[in-house]
């Protein structure tokens, strides 16, 4: 079952990889990069990498695309708004594959950690190296790369005034 789900989510991660190179409506692309970004996650979380796989969803498909769809919604008003039957046949197909890989990541969150302990954080050194060096040595670096994702988002903001 564990290859069924790494092929799959291998699959999964290839196929919206491609879609994001051959999309033309850059929402689209947007989108099939957050579908890589959450299979990616899926892949990482069946290595062992808990913690890898939680920040990849937050940091990456949560945070940074949001602010990547954000900007493009700003400043492409042609992306806002989706034709009706395209919009139709999205939501019946979207529906089960949410399901499906909702299915797989209770699979895969049970078959991992089976009684919800931090038993395999504990194992792998936990979480607790990795703060003491992000807010230890590297606390310049990943406060100078929050400060340009605020001047991004400021760009974007007077880009998109401007254009009005």
């Amino acid at each position: 079952m564990e290859e069924l789900v790494f092929y799959l989510c291998a699959a999964v991660a290839v196929v919206a990889a491609l879609m994001v190179i051959v999309q033309r409506n850059a929402v689209y692309s947007a989108l099939a990069l957050i579908a890589c970004f959450c299979s990616v996650a899926v892949l990482f979380f069946q290595l062992g990498a808990e913690f890898i796989a939680m920040i990849q969803v937050i940091v990456y498909a949560g945070a940074i695309m949001v602010l990547f769809l954000f900007v493009i919604m700003l400043i492409d008003p042609e992306s806002e708004g989706f034709a009706v039957n395209r919009h139709k046949r999205i939501t019946i197909t979207a529906v089960p594959v949410a399901a499906l890989l909702g299915l797989l990541l209770l699979w895969a969150v049970t078959a991992i950690v089976p009684d919800g302990s931090d038993a395999s954080l504990a194992s792998t050194g936990g979480i607790e190296p990795i703060a003491r060096s992000l807010f230890g040595e590297y606390l310049l670096p990943f406060e100078v790369t929050s400060i340009l994702i605020l001047v991004a988002v400021l760009g974007a903001m007077v880009l998109a005034k401007r254009t009005d």
